[in-house]
C-alpha cells in the first residue's frame, strides 16, 4: 500500500516586512526565484511552486519532494545552496521543525496527512494585530459618512444638502503625526501661508504616537532612540544636526570629552565608531520649538478621518468626525491636496499570544512590547521572576536592557529569549554581509546606510516594482545595533545564567499550574515537544502597516481600484503619488510605512518622512500649486537663517 500524500505547512519571516508566511501546499513543492523557471510537473505530479523573491536565491532553488513516508529536499544546484539546520545539503531527508536556509529566507516546515485536519494557511498566514484607536471604527455616528459616500464621486451641492460644516483648504494633511507635520513643514518653507494648510488628526502634538510608543517599549525621555536619527524632523537641512547640538551644549557645561565623542560617532561610524542616536526628549523638544516657529496649532483640527472620495470638480471630500465623549459631532473638509501619513493602524501581535489573550482574558501576563506594561518591571524588581521575549530587533535589545537594569535591583530576574530559529549567518548583498553574534542579525537600522541616500536608493528607484520586492528580500530584516554597551549586557547574562536563547516553533500557551504562562515548542533538538515556563511574555515583534488594517486605507483601495505594489502596500510614484487617484487638478500623495515597496527602504525613518516629503512638495511646486515655491539655494539659505533665528517662515 502506497505512503499517504502529505501537505507541508512553510513558516517564515518575510525579510523585507518582518510579517509571518505560513503557506499550506501539496508535495511536490519547487522553491525558487522565478516562477516560469521552476517545473509545473515532477514525474507527472503537479508541482506546487513558491517564488522566494531573493537575488540570493537561483531561479530554480530547490524541490521539496515526498519519498515512502518522508520529505526530502533536493537542492537544483543552486549558486548559493541549500542549508538544512545550518549545513549545505545536496539532498537530504528532513524531519518536523527542521529548517531549511534557502538566501535570506529560513523556513521552519511541518506536515499533515492529505485529508487530514491541519495547519490552515488561512487560521495562521499571518500574524494578528491590535489596532490602534486611531484606525479602529468610531462607536458613534453609525450613520456617518452618509449614504452619498458609497458613490465613488460626491458633488458639493450633495454634500451642503446634508447640513454638516464644509471648509475649503488647499492642502490637507491626514494622519497630523510627524508625517504630516514634515510635509506641513516644507509647505510653510516653500511659502504657503497656515491659513491654507489643514491636518487633521487625533492627537495635537505630532509626535504623540511615537512618544508614545517609545515609552512603552522602555524608551523614556532620556534614553537615546534606537531607529533612524540620521536627520531631524525640526530642521530639513539636518544641520546642525542632534549630535552638534548634543555637543555644543555639553561643551557649554565643561563637558569635554562627551562632546568630542558624539563628533567622533557621526564622523566615523558606522566601521569605527557606534551610530550616534539623540535622546527622545531632546528630539521632542526641538519638534516642539519648530511647530510653534511654523504655526502647527492653527493647521490642526481635531477628528477621526472615516472617508476620502473625488469630487465632481476635480478636489476630494474628507469626511471626518470630530465627536469626543460630549459631544457628537461630523463635519466635511474639501480640498485640493491630500498628503496621507497614518502611520502604523496596528500593533503586530504574534497569534498564539493572541489567542492566549482571546481565551484567558488576561492582558497582564502577555503583552505587547508597544503596549504600556510597566507592571511587568515592577512586579520584577519587587518579587522576581522570569520573563520570555519573542522578537529580536530593536525593541527586544531595549528590553533586554530593562531587565537588565531592573536586576540592579532584584538579582532573581531571569530572562528567556525565544527565537523561532538560530540565526548562523547575516544577510548577504554582493560581496557585502552583515555580521552575526549570539543569533542577533547586527545593523544600526533596519536598512543598509545606502539606503539612505546612496548607491542603493539610486538603484531602487530605477528597479521595476518586481525587482524592488527583491532587493528589499536582499537588504531587509530584523537587525539590532552593535552596541558595545548592550552587548556587553548579552555577553554577562549569558556568561552568569539568567539570560538563555532557546530555539522552537511555538504549538500554543497556556496558563501554567502555579503562575505565569506554558509554552509548548516543537523542538528539533528532540524531536518532539517541551515546555518553557515564564511569569510574563513579552511580544517585541514589531508593528503592522499591511494596508488592509486600516479601515480608511482599505476603503480607498476598495472604492478605487487602486493597485497594491508586490509587498501589498500602496503604489505610489517616484514622488510618492497615487497616481490612479487624481481628479483633475487634484492629487494625493502618501508617506511612511504604507508606501514601502516603493522607490523608497527606509520609509518609515526620520529622514524617508522627509525625502518623501521633499518629493511630494517639489512635485507641487512644479504643478504650480498655489502660494508654494521651490526651495531654491537663496530660499533655502533664507529660510534657514529663519529657522536659526526661530523665526516665522
Amino acid at each position: 500500500m502506497s505512503d499517504p500524500p502529505l501537505r507541508l505547512q512553510l513558516s517564515w519571516e518575510d525579510p523585507a516586512t518582518g510579517e509571518l508566511r505560513t503557506p499550506v501546499l501539496s508535495l511536490p513543492i519547487a522553491l525558487g526565484r522565478d516562477f516560469a523557471h521552476m517545473p509545473a510537473q515532477v514525474d507527472g505530479q503537479r508541482v506546487s511552486r513558491m517564488v522566494l523573491d531573493s537575488g540570493q536565491v537561483s531561479r530554480f532553488h530547490a524541490l521539496l519532494r515526498q519519498e515512502g513516508g518522508d520529505v526530502v529536499v533536493d537542492d537544483q544546484r543552486s549558486s548559493n545552496g541549500t542549508f538544512v539546520n545550518g549545513d549545505r545539503q545536496a539532498s537530504a531527508v528532513l524531519s518536523e521543525g527542521d529548517r531549511l536556509l534557502i538566501g535570506p529566507y529560513t523556513l521552519t516546515l511541518t506536515w499533515s496527512i492529505e485529508g487530514q485536519t491541519g495547519p490552515s494557511e488561512s487560521e495562521s498566514s499571518t500574524n494578528s494585530t491590535i489596532l490602534f484607536p486611531e484606525a479602529s471604527a468610531p462607536t458613534s455616528g453609525a450613520s456617518f459618512p452618509p449614504p452619498l459616500f458609497q458613490q465613488p464621486h460626491v458633488s458639493l451641492r450633495d454634500l451642503m444638502d446634508t447640513g454638516l460644516p464644509i471648509r475649503e483648504f488647499d492642502y490637507v494633511a491626514l494622519g497630523a503625526g510627524l508625517g504630516s507635520f514634515v510635509w506641513v513643514d516644507l509647505l510653510r518653507l516653500g511659502g504657503v501661508s497656515a491659513q491654507q494648510i489643514l491636518a487633521i488628526g487625533m492627537e495635537a502634538v505630532p509626535y504623540a504616537r511615537y512618544q508614545r510608543l517609545c515609552l512603552n517599549s522602555q524608551i523614556p525621555p532620556h534614553e537615546r532612540l534606537r531607529s533612524n536619527s540620521d536627520s531631524c524632523p525640526d530642521n530639513i537641512w539636518g544641520w546642525p544636526s542632534y549630535a552638534l547640538r548634543e555637543a555644543w551644549d555639553d561643551l557649554g557645561r565643561g563637558k569635554l570629552a562627551p562632546a568630542l565623542r558624539y563628533l567622533w560617532q557621526v564622523f566615523a561610524e558606522p566601521t569605527l565608531a557606534e551610530t550616534y542616536t539623540p535622546r527622545s526628549g531632546r528630539v521632542f523638544a526641538s519638534i516642539d520649538r519648530e511647530a510653534a516657529r511654523i504655526g502647527w496649532n492653527h493647521c490642526f483640527d481635531y477628528g477621526r478621518i472615516r472617508s476620502i472620495r473625488q469630487t465632481t470638480d476635480g478636489r476630494y471630500a474628507i469626511a471626518y468626525s470630530r465627536s469626543t465623549a460630549d459631544r457628537r459631532d461630523h463635519a466635511f473638509v474639501v480640498a485640493r491636496y491630500l498628503h496621507l501619513a497614518t502611520g502604523y493602524p496596528a500593533i503586530q501581535f504574534l497569534p498564539d499570544l493572541q489567542a492566549y489573550r482571546a481565551a484567558t482574558h488576561d492582558f497582564k501576563t502577555v503583552v505587547n512590547a508597544y503596549e504600556d506594561h510597566d507592571h511587568v518591571y515592577q512586579h520584577l524588581e519587587t518579587f522576581g521572576g522570569t520573563v520570555m521575549i519573542r522578537g529580536r530587533g530593536i525593541v527586544a535589545s531595549r528590553v533586554v536592557q530593562r531587565i537588565y537594569e531592573a536586576r540592579q535591583t532584584n538579582p532573581q530576574i531571569y530572562l528567556l529569549h525565544l527565537m523561532r530559529s538560530p540565526k548562523p549567518s547575516g544577510h548577504r548583498f554582493r560581496t557585502a554581509q552583515r555580521q552575526v553574534k549570539n543569533h542577533y542579525e547586527l545593523q544600526p537600522f533596519n536598512w543598509p546606510k545606502a539606503c539612505w541616500s546612496g548607491d542603493l536608493r539610486v538603484m531602487l528607484e530605477q528597479a521595476s516594482p518586481s525587482e524592488r520586492q527583491r532587493l528589499l528580500a536582499d537588504w531587509g530584516g530584523t537587525t539590532t545595533a552593535d552596541r558595545h554597551d548592550w552587548q556587553q549586557i548579552v555577553q554577562e547574562g549569558l556568561r552568569q545564567g539568567w539570560y538563555k536563547i532557546e530555539f522552537g516553533e511555538v504549538e500554543r500557551v497556556e496558563p501554567s499550574t502555579g503562575q505565569g504562562t506554558l509554552t509548548h515548542i516543537r523542538d528539533r533538538d528532540f524531536k518532539g515537544t517541551r515546555q518553557l515556563q515564564a511569569d510574563f511574555i513579552i511580544d517585541a515583534t514589531g508593528l503592522d502597516a499591511q494596508v488592509s488594517a486600516n479601515p480608511l486605507l482599505d476603503d480607498l483601495v476598495t472604492c478605487y481600484g487602486l493597485p497594491l505594489n508586490p509587498l501589498g502596500r500602496l503604489a505610489v510614484s517616484q514622488d510618492f503619488e497615487l497616481p490612479d487617484l487624481r481628479s483633475g487638478q487634484g492629487r494625493v500623495y502618501a508617506a511612511g510605512a504604507m508606501t514601502l515597496g516603493g522607490p523608497y527602504a527606509a520609509v518609515d525613518s526620520f529622514l524617508g518622512l522627509q525625502y518623501a516629503a521633499l518629493r511630494s512638495v517639489d512635485s507641487l511646486a512644479a504643478a504650480k500649486a498655489p502660494g508654494l515655491h521651490r526651495l531654491s539655494g537663496g530660499r533655502s539659505l533664507l529660510q534657514w537663517m529663519k529657522w536659526v533665528m526661530n523665526v516665522a517662515p
